[in-house]
């Protein structure tokens, strides 16, 4: 046991985000401050299940410089405590001998969960071990208010929007070159819509401009032929199309199906991260543009996991070590249960209950609000299909249809188009 009256234990989950050893410089200099003792958990919660006290001392003197630096000194781990209640007891146990009374945690919603969890099972064997969790993710997905983005998200993308500019560059100097990039984001598509609009993408496909709970995989193929056949109408035979990963899920699984070549799980869903999905609609899209005489080549790219140990940029600095100051006050002050955040220059704390999904239990989702003035202006930057296109002669002689054709063929894509809120 550490013998000190109040110590708060860090614990890092999930994957890296820009800006998590800011927090973690945030927390430890307000803590010492305070007089607090500060141990830093490495591997997440994956060694404290083991009952293993793998951890180090932090103190101002040996971390002055991390809030400078990408990744994550106490390194990170998806590692899931509340799958069994053993787990679950030995955290707390591990926690308790080390003489644990505050923990902050750092994560995306499994983690908050995971906390949420850890501080209600100590509670009822008895204990006390108060929680605030920092929420990160550079998905953005988090049920923050509008306008108040995750830490790291606008380091992932300024440096998404420089690797598409160079993409953008490339196929311009190339010729006749076109990259479809697959963004990260499982759920929402904060950042392909970012990093699109940001570095003047062509287009970019998100999986909430579609109300449908799932669309064909050709709907996806037509919305990118649309836009590279306009591009070359114009006379730039070239370009960069952002498609957010999250998209995958909006597809019908038996479009996949068809392929005869996808790997399905136990219950027999398919394995959507064994998909090459940028391959997939590469083909796809590649064989609609040769019917139309179109001569171009396509080069499939993820684009991801480079931007999440990228070092913060200043204002990801700022903002994490702001959050990792109001989560030791949050503490300090008797706080508990909620995650952490910094709302009109002030420090406001959200109570997993109030952000908790009915259904699921966990973390609520953030998406994209396709009916604001953002996503509007975003969208209008755009080389795609629009609605009034369907009256385009010239668009129609293009595909080989007459005008009535083309707007029977494609009308379907402007059904449920998105209105500006207000």
């Amino acid at each position: 046991m550490i013998g000190i009256k109040n110590v708060i234990a860090i614990v890092c989950g999930g994957g890296p985000a820009p800006g998590i050893n800011s927090v973690i410089s945030g927390v430890v200099n307000e803590a010492h401050r305070q007089g607090w003792d500060v141990l830093g958990i490495y591997d997440g919660f994956s060694r404290l299940a083991r009952g293993e006290k793998n951890y180090i001392r932090l103190e101002p003197k040996n971390i002055s410089r991390i809030h400078l630096t990408g990744g994550c000194i106490l390194k990170m781990s998806r590692f899931n405590p509340t799958k069994k209640e053993s787990d679950l007891r030995t955290v707390v146990e591990t926690l308790t001998e080390l003489g644990v009374t505050h923990l902050v945690t750092i994560g995306g919603d499994d983690t908050a969960y995971s906390s949420a969890a850890v501080s209600d099972y100590a509670r009822r064997a008895g204990r006390t071990i108060n929680v605030v969790h920092v929420p990160k993710t550079i998905d953005n997905d988090l049920p923050l208010p509008e306008g108040v983005p995750t830490f790291g998200f606008e380091t992932a993308r300024a440096f998404g929007t420089t690797e598409i500019e160079n993409l953008m560059e490339d196929a311009r100097t190339s010729n006749n070159r076109w990259y479809f990039t697959i963004a990260m984001g499982r759920t929402a598509g904060h950042l392909a819509l970012g990093m699109g609009r940001s570095a003047g993408a062509a287009i970019t496909i998100i999986p909430e401009e579609f109300p449908q709970e799932k669309i064909p995989l050709q709907q996806v193929v037509d919305i990118l032929t649309g836009s590279l056949v306009k591009r070359y109408l114009t006379g730039k035979n070239y370009g960069v199309a952002v498609i957010a990963e999250g998209v995958i899920e909006k597809i019908a699984p038996e479009d996949f199906d068809k392929l005869g070549q996808v790997v399905k799980d136990e219950h027999g869903h398919i394995r959507y991260s064994e998909l090459d999905f940028g391959e997939i609609i590469k083909q796809a899209v590649l064989a609609e543009v040769k019917k139309l005489g179109i001569k171009v080549s396509i080069i499939d790219k993820e684009i991801g996991y480079e931007l999440r140990c990228t070092a913060p940029i200043a204002y990801d600095i700022d903002y994490a070590r702001q959050l990792g100051f109001s989560a030791v006050s949050f503490l300090k002050e008797g706080g508990s249960g909620a995650l952490i955040t910094i709302q009109d220059n002030k420090s406001v704390p959200m109570y997993f209950e109030d952000i908790k999904d009915p259904e699921t239990g966990k973390t609520a989702v953030r998406k994209v609000n396709i009916g604001s003035v953002h996503y509007q202006i975003a969208r209008g930057f755009m080389m795609r299909l629009e609605e009034g296109d369907l009256e385009d002669p010239g668009l129609a002689n293009a595909y080989h249809m007459t005008q009535e054709e083309f707007k029977a063929r494609y009308a379907y894509l402007f059904e449920g188009t998105p209105t500006v809120e207000g």
